[in-house]
């Protein structure tokens, strides 16, 4: 738990307990070299730079132009990978390597890709509903020459059956719906009118009522269903469909026809009136059906090719381009000096960098055939540095778990280090079986064996989180199994693993073994609880007193870690007065009454005496002269007591008054910047000393006098109710065996997948309370923010 210091080494050392060593930088960079510059920096990962233009907007920065340039190039690149996604295909998967085009040769290209990709889904999109109509267009001449034929055929027949009956002037030729009366007055004949079309399926009840009512009646509606969905021309989705055709007269009848047409959707096609005609039609549609099929397919081939040439380089193009956008966006950031000849940039970067940053800045310059090399240097600020914890795929969810409760302040020491074990653990202790801690663990194998397989995949919300977290599960499953084996609970079922019982029942038969107790035969149970204790009289008041004196002693110890460490950072940042006012104070309170609870818990158990632990703490307060009688564990446990109930309250003042007079010389302490400067520029150094400096704050001794004393009290009333609050170690487990007995009885195989999750995200979420509220509380300021580096490391999300 070492301290690494400063020094240009090139390997950062792998210290969680305190972030990295951060240093101030200041770089002044010739335009020339400055894109080639930030790229090298982009490669290396190691520098937040700070936005010294933060007063101005984003167009009015050096580079709003090549960023809009870049932006217009991703959203080229966006229209690509969605076409990709439609025609079912997907970028090249392949290694991607550093692009060796710039963006002046890229974006012509992009713009003709995009142009012929336009045109030819425009053409495509014109093919297709040309061929949608027609399909639509053979389906009416079908349908409705199936009427016109049937019509046909049923007049031949009743003109041969009343043949005798006609006078010889009415042939087939004559309209079908032919009024008597226009025979004897011509100026009385009306003509009927036909209109054919599709409309959607969902639709045709209605569209038959309105006809009716529009016209009052005066139409001749027929309906043939289809029995296929077809694609609907205009919507371009599979809709149910019926052909219709309509008889009207006259043109005031046909304009509401077609209105109605129009307001439901129906899409009408011409049909001839000459049945010889109607087999024509459909022979030339069905070839136009086979050439516009021929042209579809061609076009849709060419497309295919086309987004297949772009998928091969699609990735390399967006890196590219995205890398030039960071890039831009970075210049941005950056200030120019008076001279408009260099760039200026600050930036926070580990110590252990140095050589890196000053390696790419040579090479920059090499590269760029720059006459003039960057200028590096170190500035001090009394500014609070980022965060930076160096951290693997292992050790990088337990530090997240800790990220969610505050990043922490600048080299104070991190929780995650002792949350690797202690979160587990905890868990495990409510958790508690080895049948359900090995569900766990075969459920995190899945995702560490396939981990490289799912980190390059699109996963969903949940299971995107578990994959995340799947060394926080596989310590969970560990630690469970571990406890579980203590417990003797498999699935709630104990077995005698670890060898026979030590009880046997008081007779043969064992009918009194939950009634009248057992019998101690043999030798203690070697690991864990005895399974004969489960089912018998003196299950639940002996397993409740083992796992309750259990949950103190381990709420405890880990509130007496969190003041330790509390030593450490006040050690680390040279505060004395932290350490004699604060760590020690609440050390000794904190153990003066449950340090002291839990020493006569350990004598208890090592000496198995009766003593009623409850009656010792209370009247250990109401009346401490008294004689303990068999409630007393050890010789002196009266004066014991007597030290403890005195020094608790004594501490209590010692953590409020003297932190608030030596709080003004704390104040006092800070550092300015102080640029490595030349005697020629002085005047700009202090400029940038002002801008760069906070004042002196006002000292407000009664402000802080109030703030430590409410500190003071939180941590006394805090000290009892965090120490019940680890209580729930035990409540927990006692809630989860009843839930297990009673749904294992009722609902079997059904909900054990149910219960299990519940019973898991419970436990999960009480460890996690005790972690962030009862344990970090206690030293954890986490008031820190997170060291954000420019990198060209990108996510799957779009910028």
């Amino acid at each position: 738990m070492a301290v690494h210091g400063g020094g240009g080494g090139c390997c950062p050392p792998m210290d969680l307990f305190r972030s990295e060593p951060m240093q101030l930088l200041q770089l002044i960079i010739p335009m020339e070299s400055a894109h080639q510059t930030l790229a090298y920096l982009g490669d290396l990962g190691l520098i937040q730079f700070k936005d010294l233009n933060a007063e101005k907007s984003p167009f009015q920065r050096t580079y709003a132009a090549q960023i809009k340039r870049c932006a217009e190039m991703a959203r080229k690149l966006r229209f690509f990978r969605d076409q990709m996604l439609k025609a079912g295909l997907s970028p090249s998967a392949k290694s991607v390597s550093r692009a060796d085009i710039d963006m002046d040769d890229l974006e012509v290209p992009l713009g003709e890709l995009e142009a012929e990709l336009i045109e030819i889904n425009a053409n495509g999109e014109k093919l297709l509903r040309s061929y949608n109509e027609l399909v639509e267009y053979k389906l009416v001449l079908q349908k409705a020459g199936e009427f016109f034929h049937s019509a046909q055929n049923s007049a031949t027949a009743q003109q041969r059956a009343f043949g005798s009956q006609q006078t010889g002037e009415e042939s087939l030729d004559t309209p079908l719906l032919l009024e008597q009366e226009t025979s004897t007055d011509p100026s009385k004949q009306v003509k009927l009118g036909f209109l054919a079309g599709v409309v959607p399926r969902g639709k045709s009840m209605a569209f038959e009522r309105i006809l009716f009512r529009a016209t009052r009646g005066n139409v001749f509606l027929n309906q043939a269903v289809l029995e296929d969905p077809v694609i609907d021309p205009v919507s371009g989705e599979k809709v149910e469909k019926n052909v219709f055709l309509v008889f009207y007269s006259g043109e005031r009848a046909k304009n509401k026809i077609i209105k109605i047409c129009e307001a439901f959707g129906a899409n009408r096609y011409s049909f001839p009136e000459d049945l010889g005609n109607q087999a024509q039609m459909v022979n030339e549609v069905s070839e136009r059906l086979s050439e516009l099929k021929t042209t579809i397919d061609a076009g849709l081939l060419h497309r295919g090719n086309l987004l297949q040439t772009i998928g091969e380089q699609y990735e390399q193009w967006n890196l590219l381009v995205r890398r030039e956008k960071s890039i831009y966006h970075t210049l941005n950031m950056l200030s120019i000096d008076v001279t408009k000849k260099c760039l200026v940039a600050e930036g926070w970067s580990p110590v252990f960098a140095t050589k890196q940053i000053q390696e790419a800045l040579q090479r920059a310059t090499f590269d760029s055939n720059s006459q003039v090399g960057a200028i590096f240097q170190i500035l001090h600020t009394k500014e609070s540095p980022p965060t930076y914890f160096q951290t693997n795929k292992f050790t990088s969810a337990f530090q997240t778990i800790v990220d969610a409760y505050g990043v922490a302040k600048y080299q104070e020491a991190n929780p995650g280090v002792f949350t690797i074990v202690t979160f587990p653990f905890l868990f495990a202790v409510m958790f508690g079986d080895w049948g359900h801690g090995i569900c766990l663990l075969l459920g995190t194998l899945y995702f560490i064996l396939r981990e490289k397989k799912l980190s390059s995949q699109k996963l969903g919300d949940i299971t995107e989180m578990t994959f995340g977290g799947r060394y926080v599960i596989l310590m969970m499953a560990l630690f469970s199994i571990y406890t579980g084996l203590i417990y003797n609970e498999f699935f709630s079922v104990p077995f005698e693993l670890f060898g026979r019982s030590a009880y046997v029942c008081r007779d043969l038969s064992c009918r009194d073994a939950t009634t009248a107790g057992l019998i101690k035969v043999g030798d203690t149970y070697p690991l864990g609880v005895d399974p004969v204790w489960h089912g018998t009289r003196s299950e639940l008041p002996f397993l409740n007193s083992l796992k309750m004196k259990m949950s103190i002693l381990l709420g405890v110890a880990q509130m007496n870690l969190g003041i330790i460490l509390s030593y450490f950072n006040a050690k680390f940042f040279r505060n004395s007065v932290n350490v004699w006012f604060q760590f020690l104070p609440q050390m000794i309170f904190l153990n003066s009454l449950f340090g002291y609870l839990s020493l006569l818990i350990i004598i208890k158990w090592c000496t198995g005496s009766k003593a009623d632990l409850y009656h010792v703490m209370i009247y250990m307060f109401l009346s401490p002269t008294d004689d303990l009688g068999e409630n007393e564990l050890f010789a002196g446990q009266k004066n014991s007591s007597a030290c403890a109930t005195t020094a608790g309250p004594c501490c209590c003042s010692m953590d409020a008054d003297p932190k608030a007079f030596s709080s003004k010389e704390t104040t006092q302490r800070c550092q300015l910047y102080m640029p490595l400067q030349s005697t020629e520029d002085t005047l700009q150094s202090e400029a940038t000393h002002d801008s760069h400096g906070h004042g002196h704050e006002e000292f407000e001794f009664s402000e802080v006098f109030v703030h430590q004393l409410i500190h003071t009290i939180e941590f006394v009333l805090g000290a009892v109710s965090n120490t019940a609050s680890y209580l729930r170690l035990w409540a927990l487990r006692y809630n989860n065996i009843i839930i297990l007995i009673v749904g294992g009885i009722i609902f079997i195989f059904a909900t054990v997948g149910v219960l299990l999750v519940m019973e898991t995200l419970s436990a999960f979420l009480h460890a996690l309370r005790l972690h962030w509220v009862e344990f970090q509380n206690k030293f954890y300021e986490g008031d820190g923010y997170n060291f954000l580096p420019f990198s060209f490391v990108f996510g799957d999300e779009e910028e």
